[in-house]
């Protein structure tokens, strides 16, 4: 995360949102620029994207990209997923219709500089959503994807490794093939065994 810029409202940050050609999340009066995606982060959120929204065509079904921004109206966050899934009626903050408020699979592609967020605060807030079912977290460095879905009595962890894995998002009845979501992405060892991007 950048350092927070000047402290503004909620109406006056979605005003300046609204006329910026950068991206910035909000939460209690500050906000921070967002990164740029590397080549391997898009390619990934691209293909999660692709294949839920393929699956999802004869469902009343959303999927989104990281334009669409969700607020998480228990704690204030203004944020942008990597991927989004609504199901059933959107409920969108205002005319302008670009808020979400009521997404029911959130997504997140994994980043060096965001991983302990994706994991920690912003986890914490996303649980905060009555809506959401199912939060996902998607490894770049490996095939691999971590999965939380709500239950009665807390998150259920979940998680498939390797190419040859599947994961099921049971809330909207979808599979994700890992083969596929990483299909344009190539993982080659460097010299101490660690992976790194071919």
């Amino acid at each position: 995360m950048a350092l927070p810029r000047q402290r503004m409202t909620p109406d006056e940050y979605l005003a300046l949102e609204r006329g910026s050609d950068s991206r910035h999340e909000y939460f209690n009066g500050e906000t921070y620029a967002m990164s740029g995606a590397s080549r391997r982060h898009s390619l990934i959120a691209t293909s999660i994207s692709a294949s839920l929204f393929q699956q999802t065509q004869e469902r009343p079904c959303e999927v989104h990209g990281s334009d669409m921004r969700v607020k998480v109206s228990a704690t204030g966050l203004y944020t942008y997923p990597d991927v989004t899934i609504v199901c059933g009626t959107p409920e969108l903050e205002d005319s302008h219709l670009d808020t979400l408020l009521n997404p029911t699979v959130l997504i997140e592609v994994l980043s060096p500089s965001t991983e302990a967020y994706d994991r920690g605060k912003k986890f914490e807030h996303y649980q905060r959503i009555a809506s959401l079912q199912e939060y996902l977290l998607v490894a770049q460095d490996e095939p691999r994807i971590e999965q939380f879905i709500r239950q009665p009595q807390g998150w259920a962890y979940r998680e498939a490794a390797g190419l040859d894995a599947e994961i099921a998002l049971p809330t909207i009845g979808c599979t994700l093939s890992l083969k596929e979501v990483y299909q344009k992405v190539s993982f080659d060892m460097d010299s101490a065994g660690s992976l790194r991007e071919g």
